[in-house]
């Protein structure tokens, strides 16, 4: 009985579990003619899974002799985290067609990915969260290297296994530091331990293994190389699901199991959040590739929410989720136009790949306008509103300084979100484009949509949910 309580408990990810181990047992049989059955279900997998996660929001439920904890922070995140899984899911299959990507382990990889980043989001010990890291990174390395006859490809997954396999080693070294000096690998057993020189230098290695799983500055250098190299339906998906699962990742473990230390990480997380800031926003300006630009763009992102990380949990618990939710969205539009936008076969990779759009495609490209405004936190795009919040919660934890580096970020950053608007409105066209996918113009669209002023209302139903879902 004990056991189908804690089955129920975790039921989001029971589900993504029993579905990855069945769909590889299904996959097997049918072989490869199957990966467009496969997909369907695994998106609505993740549909599923996201509205289990979702209901979970009334309060907190431990399984697994303490290893798992339900709580609202943790619903809600992965409920965004499961929803931009199978969304960026569904929009790969145009993009995939008649490609290397078109097989059933390509969807199946991105169920036990999302499965790692539900693991890691409800981790309540140091065991837990490091199977949800490794389930979700080994997924991810395989995920990135998948065109295998692209050389490129190869090479990012290369490069993201050996840089991850180091960043897994510093975590476990952390995790082991911490077990000693806490006693315990359980949250609630540190947050009770006395502090201790042995249990921060553990903590700092603990943060250095969930920064590089964030794509944090310093620890961001495989970033670009793999967004560049992986297939771009990957990217959408690294970009999105993962990201929202790292950041709050981190904030929960800083909350929970080091909430009584935060003079000793307070200003740790705050240097992170400076650096990625900037080296985002200034490694941008000199980028032509799309991809790129979205790679340090997601690192200056990163650096925006661990502001809020910074700020502390009654302050920044609200506004991290609130952050997250409004980034990923919108960067899930813009890989959406990514995806859709082709001319003679082949994607978009440079930015004068979308000189003239507004010509050939006004629908899109207005729509990737609107997305760009609010990942640059342009008003009144609801990607502005979100950076209110950090700042806010910034401000009421006495980090001016740290408000004051983030403007100069987001001033620096118009740089190039500007350059992409102005090559899609000003520049003369090129080449006619292909048609675009109707799946993927769909989520231009919807996206934009969110994203755009007379929907801010949206924003008051986000923020009123992320104040419910205390970290407990």
């Amino acid at each position: 009985m004990d056991l189908l309580t804690d089955f129920h408990s975790a039921a989001p990810e029971v589900l993504l579990a029993l579905f990855g181990v069945g769909g590889v047992l299904f996959g097997a049989i049918a072989g490869d003619r199957s990966s467009r059955l496969v997909r369907l279900a695994s998106a609505l997998a993740l549909v599923a899974a996201s509205v289990l996660s979702f209901g979970r929001m009334g309060g907190s439920e431990e399984a697994f002799n303490g290893l798992y904890l339900s709580t609202p922070f943790a619903s809600l995140a992965k409920s965004v985290a499961y929803a931009m899984a199978a969304v960026s899911l569904a929009m790969s299959g145009a993009s995939v067609r008649g490609t290397g990507l078109e097989r059933y382990e390509f969807s199946l990889l991105t169920i036990f990915a999302s499965l790692g980043a539900g693991i890691m989001l409800s981790a309540n010990d140091l065991m837990a969260l490091y199977m949800g890291i490794e389930t979700l990174s080994l997924s991810s390395y395989v995920l990135a290297a998948f065109a295998r006859d692209n050389l490129r490809s190869a090479e990012a997954g290369l490069k993201y296994f050996v840089l991850g396999a180091l960043a897994s080693g510093l975590l476990l070294y952390g995790a082991s530091l911490i077990y000693g000096f806490a006693g315990g690998t359980r949250f609630d057993v540190i947050a009770q331990a006395d502090p201790s020189v042995g249990l921060i230098f553990g903590l700092v290695l603990l943060l250095t293994g969930l920064a590089f799983k964030a794509s944090a500055a310093p620890f961001h250098i495989w970033t670009p190389d793999v967004y560049e190299g992986a297939p771009t339906p990957v990217v959408s998906f690294f970009a999105t699901a993962p990201k929202i699962a790292a950041v709050a990742l981190m904030a929960g473990v800083l909350f929970r199991a080091f909430g009584p230390h935060q003079a000793s990480w307070q200003g740790v997380v705050a240097i992170l959040s400076a650096m990625s800031m900037l080296i985002g926003a200034f490694g941008a300006l000199r980028q032509t590739s799309l991809k790129r630009i979205l790679a340090y763009s997601s690192i200056s992102n990163v650096g925006f929410a661990l502001i809020a990380v910074a700020a502390g949990p009654e302050a920044g618990a609200p506004a991290v989720l609130v952050y997250m939710s409004l980034y990923v969205i919108a960067t899930l539009g813009l890989f959406a136009g990514l995806l859709g936008l082709r001319r003679k076969g082949q994607g978009l990779d440079l930015v004068t790949d979308l000189n003239g759009l507004l010509k050939h495609k006004p629908g899109i490209a207005l729509g990737l306008m609107t997305l760009i405004f609010s990942v640059a936190g342009i008003p009144p795009a609801v990607g502005f509103w979100g950076k209110v919040q950090v700042f806010e919660a910034a401000l009421r934890s006495d980090l001016l300084w740290l408000v004051l580096v983030g403007a100069l970020a987001s001033v620096v950053s118009l740089g190039y979100y500007l350059r992409l608007v102005w090559a899609m409105m000003m520049k003369p066209a090129g080449e006619p484009l292909d048609n675009s996918d109707f799946g993927t113009g769909l989520v231009v669209t919807a996206t934009a949509l969110l994203s755009f002023p007379a929907l801010t209302i949206l924003i008051g139903r986000v923020l009123e949910l992320a104040a419910q879902a205390s970290v407990g």
